[in-house]
Parts: C-alpha cells; sequence; structure tokens
C-alpha cells in the first residue's frame, strides 16, 4: 500500500484509540471516587454510631487496613480494575 494511505489511516486509527483510552480513564476515575466516598461513609457512619462527633477508633481502622490489605493485595485502596 502506498504511504499516502496508510499515513492518515494510522492518523485516524490513533485519535479513535486515544479517545477510547481517555474515556475510559475518566470512568474509572469516577468510580473510583464515588467508591471511596461509599467506604468513607460506611467508616465514619460506623465510627459515629449515630453521634454527633465520633471518638475515633484507632484500633478499628488499623484492622480495618490490616483485613482488607490481606484480601485487595498491598496496594489497597490502589485501582480497583486491573487492565
Amino acid at each position: 500500500m502506498d504511504n499516502k494511505i496508510i499515513k492518515p489511516l494510522v492518523g485516524e486509527i490513533r485519535s479513535i484509540l486515544d479517545t477510547a483510552r481517555r474515556n475510559i480513564a475518566r470512568e474509572v476515575n469516577n468510580e473510583l471516587i464515588i467508591s471511596y466516598w461509599k467506604i468513607g461513609e460506611i467508616i465514619i457512619r460506623y465510627e459515629q454510631n449515630d453521634s454527633i462527633r465520633a471518638e475515633y477508633g484507632e484500633q478499628t481502622l488499623k484492622q480495618l487496613s490490616k483485613t482488607l490489605t490481606a484480601e485487595f493485595g498491598k496496594d489497597f485502596p490502589g485501582p480497583i480494575c486491573r487492565i
């Protein structure tokens, strides 16, 4: 094939793939933000135990971290989606 045909073709395909990658990254970031927000809400609700102010249990957070790290790996809270 002629280089005059290949170059624009590659450019169009590259543009489509670049756009798709940006869109995927944006969606993953949105899901991570929502997930971490919900996790924070759960931790606060548990720690406050329906009171106005929490007396944060450092041991609770350490144990939670240890348990989640054992299940999800040392990168927790890292990417949820591993490609």
